[in-house]
């Protein structure tokens, strides 16, 4: 047996690309935003705590709610219930997007994206790679609201489909919102400035909707911010779909406020990460 055969064959290939002069071919866009899609996944995976922000916390805060305040409010558990689980679905996953920008600030302080300056890919590959798994963290934590509340008595009006539109509609918003955290992630020195600043935007704009109760029985300063708060336009949206109510205006503006998010941070996000390389 010759020397070349007793050489493993993945081994020969290793060989013949560092000794051939011809240049590999360079990944497709797709190609490189399911790698870095596929390194969130794993990051996921070898720290499963990670995934406590999707499960134990929304439950928590559900419970926490509704048998806390479900009669005072609404006179009847089971009846808040219905009310508030769109509410509680909105701010769980508007709150959990803000750690896409947390994973990148890591990647950014730790020389991460230095080392991308060599790699033939798409630009922005890395940045919508996370945001893609991101999406399927927030379709996690929907899902597991979703059932859980069908468990203490949750039933959507509207049925399955109405539901899935629901969710849809909550992702849409939540891809665009994303872009707002990665523009903060460019510019904050540490991930503690940066969960900071997000938790002072995203709490006031989460109370301050008609998430957990009905603004009519706010006062009347507060009532006119409630109404024009996109949160509120996008809770409206969840909780008609689910109950089939009509909101079609509701969604109108969730769409034109996705579309805005996106066509201002998106640009400004990559300006900001063609500085950084």
């Amino acid at each position: 047996m010759s020397q070349l055969e007793s050489v493993p064959a993945n081994k020969v290939k290793l060989q013949d690309a560092i000794v051939s002069d011809k240049r590999p071919t360079p990944p497709t866009a797709i190609q490189s935003v399911g790698t870095f899609a596929m390194r969130s996944l794993l990051k996921t995976k070898h720290t499963p705590m990670a995934l406590m922000d999707i499960t134990a916390m929304p439950i928590l805060f559900l419970l926490l709610f509704t048998y806390l305040f479900g009669g005072a409010i609404a006179g009847s558990v089971i009846d808040y219930l219905q009310f508030i689980l769109p509410g509680i679905l909105v701010q769980t996953v508007v709150q959990i997007t803000v750690y896409t920008a947390l994973d990148l600030n890591k990647d950014l302080q730790k020389g991460f994206f230095d080392r991308q300056r060599t790699l033939p890919i798409w630009a922005p590959s890395s940045l919508v790679g996370a945001m893609l798994f991101d999406t399927i963290r927030y379709s996690i934590a929907s899902a597991i609201m979703i059932v859980f509340a069908m468990i203490l008595g949750f039933r959507p009006q509207a049925g399955f489909a109405g539901v899935i539109l629901a969710v849809l509609v909550l992702l849409v918003f939540s891809f665009s919102l994303s872009w707002i955290w990665t523009v903060l992630a460019m510019k904050m020195e540490s991930e503690n400035a940066l969960m900071a600043t997000a938790m002072m935007i995203t709490f006031p704009l989460t109370f301050l909707s008609s998430a957990f109760v009905d603004p009519e029985t706010m006062p009347s300063v507060l009532e006119s911010f409630v109404q024009i708060n996109p949160i509120s336009f996008l809770v409206n949206a969840v909780r008609g779909l689910m109950h089939g109510y009509p909101v079609a205006g509701d969604i109108f503006w969730v769409l034109v406020s996705s579309f805005v998010l996106l066509i201002i941070f998106g640009p400004l996000t990559m300006m900001l990460y063609r500085k950084k390389n």
